[in-house]
């Protein structure tokens, strides 16, 4: 594939609906090829036939161990070299842990925090060399909390949160910017999969999920570390980090009650 001189690829995980979605539009608004990727083909089939601008569709399922290294080679030969990564798969399960099924946990923690590292390993060296692009990470403002009731979908956000602030400050003097989205409620396909629609957290501040992607793809071209949309998140982010851990713990419960 002719890359058509100085094109900006980015590759968008989880690109079949919600943020990843928004994501990729915002980047064909700001005239970036892009290659899609989801285990959903014909939704991202639908969603390159509407986006004016070059895209490539590549089908993967990131829970298995070798899906990064997969898409990765699938990428590469079409002649793509990669300017930016959007780590936006992922999902959610809700639940005491002791009673979620092991496997669904396990498979979520693939996808949450196997894939992109593993992404993100592949890629960076690449990026640094070129000195350019970068990487953006969907992690969440759960991240900021310990997570009764969801324990290991907030664990796989908090270590999202900190791998990419610590990659932020490796790559920034390579003129790499590593930025970390964390949103909070927004209206997606996410909240049914993990069954949190009815909960406290989804009944109050609930962020469009165009705006949120707005907000990364800004935030991120702005070289910025960490992206929290909406003023009621940054709020409760702050609260979060200033109040005990004890306190914490239990507000969060009572969220995801």
């Amino acid at each position: 594939m002719d890359q058509g001189g100085d094109a900006r690829w980015t590759l968008v995980t989880g690109a079949s609906s919600g943020i990843g979605a928004e994501i990729a539009r915002a980047f064909a608004a700001r005239g970036r090829p892009l290659a899609l990727s989801a285990r959903r083909a014909e939704r991202l089939e639908a969603l390159a036939a509407e986006l004016p601008v070059p895209t490539l569709v590549v089908p993967a399922d990131l829970a298995r161990p070798d899906g990064p290294e997969a898409l990765l080679a699938a990428v590469a030969a079409r002649g793509i070299v990669l300017h930016t990564l959007v780590n936006n798969a992922g999902f959610g399960l809700r639940g005491r842990f002791s009673d979620l099924p092991a496997r669904d946990q396990a498979e979520m923690v693939a996808v949450n925090v196997a894939a992109p590292t593993a992404l993100s390993r592949l890629v960076l060296p690449g990026l640094i060399a070129n000195r350019r692009g970068g990487i953006l990470n969907v992690a969440s403002v759960v991240g900021y909390l310990p997570g009764p009731n969801m324990a290991a979908y907030y664990a796989t956000k908090a270590y999202l949160l900190s791998l990419s602030e610590a990659l932020y400050e490796e790559a920034r003097p390579y003129g790499v910017t590593v930025t970390a989205l964390c949103p909070g409620a927004t209206a997606t396909e996410f909240s049914a999969r993990a069954d949190i629609g009815g909960t406290k957290r989804f009944t109050g501040n609930v962020m469009r999920p165009d705006a949120v992607a707005k907000a990364a793809v800004d935030g991120y071209l702005a070289g910025r570390a960490v992206v929290i949309p909406g003023a009621a998140n940054r709020a409760a982010v702050l609260g979060a980090r200033l109040m005990p851990r004890w306190l914490s713990r239990k507000v969060a419960a009572r969220l995801q009650g």
